[in-house]
């Protein structure tokens, strides 16, 4: 089983469901940027370099709104695969 994956929103009796979806090595680094980014931009702070440095570090060490992010989504993929062979 691969950890490289996204969700691929679709709509069921107009409740989105997010399906498992494997994705490339490329777009997983856009996605992460992505992540970082957002993540920084929330943050309390003027310095934009000073908020994506912390952002940085909370990811290295395994905490932060991107690793949350991230964790989230896969949890939420993962509780929808059951229903992924109806799409």
């Amino acid at each position: 089983m691969s950890h490289r994956g996204t969700a691929k929103e679709k709509t069921a009796q107009s409740d989105p469901i997010y399906l498992p979806i494997e994705i490339g090595s490329t777009q997983e680094k856009a996605l992460a940027i992505c992540w970082l980014l957002g993540a920084s931009r929330k943050r309390p702070g003027r310095n934009m370099v000073f908020k994506l440095s912390s952002e940085l570090v909370d990811a290295a060490k395994g905490s932060g709104d991107a690793i949350h992010k991230k964790k989230e989504t896969h949890r939420m993929t993962e509780a929808n695969r059951a229903f992924a062979h109806f799409y």
